[in-house]
């Protein structure tokens, strides 16, 4: 007779697929329709605030794989701390500035010299507006909730106007100043960078050892030469010194009649690299004794003096340093002690100017192998050598930048420096190294440059008089702000110098009241270094709680947001900074299209759905570079199956029960429902510290070995003999059921900052919820209970069930058995275990799913598997000693028959 009619068995909607390419945007829109974000802000609204400042990705082009684990590490604080009950509001924002939206519309075919600057600036930001607003759309695909009607952008009027105050207050403090010094510039971007916007490529370049020939010397030093290496050659018609130190020794070396300049320790070395098979040393002298001697340029007859300085090493080279204070900045230093000019005979394109004599008109690269040729005609070139190695290199265009001195607006690091350095101290570091590294950053920083030579970009608010004295005064900034805050900042571009001064303002250098405006534009480092400006303008504490970036942002971001939060407040921006690593493909490579080992977020979301994504960055070890491949997201697609299929269990077998009213307490409950819900609070205990921490991947490792062997293979194992046959009102059953629907909740809590559409779509289905969506619940609180002997007690029976599931299957494998119902168990245990077993009262041939066991004590553990002998009952499949005339045990004739 078939009985399956009359168990109990799981029922739920929540499907075995999840489908979620399709489904969570179903979730997505209802979390709109019921405006879910607003919801989880109105119920914290009295509570403490938590910040995180979004990093402003740049807006350009679709999201890729790094933006994607950026934005879910933050979305998981974020619903961490919401569901903790803090105040969370999340304000993303954009980037929108700057020569990658230049390069985008030349690619689309706009002309730049064709059109007004004005025209030119309005395509820029309808270009970045639309990246904005199909970039925000793919973010919020991945489930993150926030301002995305209201966010931050930095072309907009406010932002704009609060940078000007931003710049306002470092001009007040003295910082922001106009000076003649060599940066990083770029030649293919005509335009300064930041070190931020440097990268570092392999390159091809020349050595030259190059003697210059010494005036007016006497005794061992006449007619000798001093000796330099260089990798620049192109750099030597800038030459205004050489620089030794002042205590290192200096060997006056002859060689076939010639006399070279070099130090002592470097003589063996250079002996061997410029074959010099016959030498001696003539003399030696201390550095500082050759100041102020003098040498004559080989190519341009110019006298030059020796200089010396704590910057010349001699680890490799000559010990003597070509010094030219155009192109180098601790030759830009040195050259300020010793008055020397800045002299850079290389325009804004990288070609030699009328300064280089026979080198004008060339680029700088060719005008290196014609400089060469002319070293080797003077005979001053004692040796020339290609080598490759790591150069600097503009982050956009990927071709080399140069040192170059150029008239440059910078704001003064040095008056910071200390400031600085404390603020790093007070704030928190993930991981630890990164409050070395941006400490060691900030140490060896120079004055920032903050100039640009672009056109798309926030103007630098300066007005020069007519004798060319720079004009930033209070009120006048103050007054740039007010304007840019009503018209944007292409007001600068529409009016003339005089329409945009305060009406009626004068200046002493201007007698005839004409003024011109500073062209260059700020670094858009600054634009999103005063970011923290949205905190003030919209009410948010400052500074914030959190910042989160790639590791990349400790000489970006990280960095120009602590200089402008304590130039202008005082104080840095961030109390915790954690950053993560970059996404390599499954071999460790750099993903780029051209090799096809791409994985595009938008694809993965489309085919497998965000939160697969989201269990992706949650079993990764983010502070490092972290990999993924096709491969991979199948590994972590089979993760996230054992976790629906476990959470569909759980729910089927919650079909019918009612927790208002059906709901056994903890006091009154069986002990191994005790066991598994203290379990369950260690989970929970271990899961919030974890959350805490940041380490999100402990939590998947701590969540789904719950769920997989807690659980699965353990507890709902066992308990579907309960769950299935038993009366629906059975006691033990609504104990099972309160335990279940425990979990179940508390499971899903835990896991709604990282997998919040499955959370939310199970959660709707539990057989009663106190809330429109799982995000408005709190996460579940630490519990305090402890029963010591009840889990020493399990302890031992677990360690003892081991055992008897290895004997098990090798019944199975031996043929003796075939599922584990069939089995027959004589055991013989310890007097530990039978007090273990008699403590926990239970009804051990159930835990062990086997329908007969035989206890005996004695002084160790032993197991005899054997197939059961009897009958077997036609409903629950349990070995019995008879059954009834209708195939029935004893157990399910009762529960039959009282239906």
């Amino acid at each position: 007779m078939d009985y399956k009619d009359t168990l109990l068995m799981p029922k739920t909607d929540f499907q075995m697929r999840g489908n979620l390419g399709v489904r969570e945007v179903e979730f997505q829109q209802r979390w709109n329709d019921i405006d879910l974000y607003k919801k989880v802000l109105e119920k914290n609204k009295a509570s403490i605030p938590f910040i995180l400042h979004d990093g402003p990705p740049y807006a350009n082009g679709d999201i890729h794989i790094g933006h994607a684990l950026n934005k879910i590490l933050k979305d998981f604080v974020l619903r961490y701390q919401t569901m903790k009950g803090r105040y969370v509001p999340y304000v993303p924002g954009w980037d929108t500035h700057g020569l990658p939206i230049e390069t985008a519309l030349t690619k689309k075919g706009v002309k730049r010299k064709e059109i007004s600057l004005v025209e030119y600036r309005k395509l820029c930001r309808e270009y970045a507006l639309d990246q904005v607003e199909k970039q925000k759309g793919q973010f919020a695909r991945l489930g993150i909730l926030g301002e995305w009607e209201n966010p931050y952008i930095t072309l907009t009027n406010d932002y704009e106007a609060n940078q000007i105050k931003i710049f306002a207050k470092m001009v007040d403090r003295g910082l922001i100043y106009k000076g003649l010094k060599p940066v990083y510039w770029s030649p293919s971007s005509e335009s300064a960078l930041a070190e931020a916007e440097i990268e570092y490529q392999d390159k091809q370049s020349i050595s030259v050892y190059v003697a210059f020939p010494s005036i007016d010397a006497k005794d061992t030093l006449k007619d000798a030469s001093f000796l330099i290496w260089t990798t620049t050659p192109w750099t030597l018609p800038a030459n205004l010194a050489i620089s030794v130190h002042p205590r290192f020794n200096y060997s006056v070396v002859e060689v076939k009649g010639n006399r070279y300049v070099v130090a002592e320790t470097l003589v063996e070395t250079l002996a061997s690299t410029l074959n010099w098979d016959e030498y001696k040393v003539v003399d030696t002298i201390k550095g500082k004794d050759l100041e102020f001697m003098k040498y004559k340029h080989p190519l341009y007859g110019r006298i030059s003096p020796i200089i010396v300085g704590e910057h010349v090493t001699d680890s490799d080279g000559t010990g003597l340093v070509h010094t030219a204070p155009g192109h180098g900045e601790d030759d830009y230093r040195i050259g300020k002690v010793y008055d020397l000019d800045v002299f850079c005979p290389v325009d804004d394109k990288g070609f030699m100017t009328e300064d280089a004599g026979p080198f004008a008109g060339q680029y700088y690269e060719v005008a290196n192998e014609a400089i060469v040729v002319a070293l080797e005609e003077k005979g001053v070139l004692l040796k020339q050598n290609k080598f490759t190695h790591s150069y600097p290199h503009d982050w956009r265009t990927r071709k080399p930048v140069i040192f170059r001195a150029t008239p440059q607006w910078f704001a003064s690091i040095d008056q910071l420096k200390q400031d600085l350095l404390n603020e790093v101290k007070k704030a928190d570091w993930l991981p630890l190294w990164g409050e070395l590294r941006i400490s060691n950053m900030i140490t060896g920083r120079e004055d920032w440059c903050i100039s640009r030579q672009r056109a798309w970009g926030v103007p630098i608010p300066v007005f020069y008089a007519e004798n060319d004295e720079p004009i930033m005064t209070q009120e006048v900034l103050e007054h740039i702000s007010n304007l840019f805050r009503e018209f944007g900042s292409d007001i600068w571009y529409e009016k003339e110098a005089k329409d945009l001064l305060p009406k009626g303002f004068t200046h002493p250098g201007s007698p005839n009241n004409i003024f011109r405006k500073e062209t260059d534009i700020m670094d858009v480092w600054f634009d999103s270094g005063t970011s923290h400006s949205v905190l003030h303008a919209r009410n948010l504490p400052y500074p914030a709680d959190l910042y989160l970036e790639g590791s990349d942002q400790y000489r970006g971001w990280f960095n120009s947001s602590l200089i402008t939060g304590v130039a202008a407040y005082g104080q840095a921006p961030y109390k915790k900074v954690v950053s993560h690593g970059f996404v390599l493909d499954g071999q460790g490579k750099k993903m780029s299209k051209s090799l096809g080992n791409a994985v595009d977020p938008l694809v993965v979301m489309k085919q497998q759905g965000a939160d697969l994504l989201r269990l992706w960055v949650a079993t990764v070890d983010y502070q490092s570079d972290v990999r993924i491949s096709k491969e991979m997201m199948n590994q972590i697609s089979e993760g996230y199956r054992k976790i629906r299929n476990t959470l569909r269990f759980m729910l089927g077998n919650l079909d019918g029960f009612d927790p208002m009213t059906q709901y056994i307490n903890y006091d009154f409950r069986s002990k191994l429902n005790k066991v598994m819900t203290l379990k369950y609070n260690t989970l929970v205990k271990q899961v919030l510290l974890a959350y805490e921490k940041y380490e999100f991947d402990k939590v998947y490792r701590l969540v789904v070995p719950f769920m997989t062997n807690d659980l699965s293979a353990f507890y709902l194992d066992y308990t579907k003999d309960i769950l299935y046959i038993e009366k629906e009102h059975d006691a033990e059953r609504k104990g099972v059921q309160s335990t279940l629907y425990d979990i179940t909740l508390g499971v899903l809590k835990l896991l709604t900052p990282i997998l919040p559409h499955t959370a939310s779509e199970a959660y709707l289905l539990l057989p009663y919820k106190a809330k429109e969506d799982i995000y408005l619940e709190n996460l579940p609180e630490i519990s305090t209970k402890k029963e010591d002997d009840l889990m020493k007690a399990f302890k031992v029976f677990d360690h003892m069930r081991e055992n008897v599931l290895k004997k098990l299957e090798q019944a199975r494998e031996l043929k003796v058995i075939g599922k584990s119902l069939a089995a027959q168990l004589d055991m013989v245990v310890t007097q530990e275990q039978r007090d273990a077993i008699d403590f926990l009262d239970m009804k051990i041939h159930q835990v062990l799913i086997v329908s007969k066991v035989n206890l005996s004590v004695g002084s160790k553990f032993e197991v005899l598997v054997s197939p059961a002998i009897g009958e077997t009952c036609d409903r629950c499949w349990n070995i019995v000693d008879h059954v009834h005339e209708n195939g029935l045990c004893d157990r399910c004739q009762q529960v039959i028959g009282s239906k």
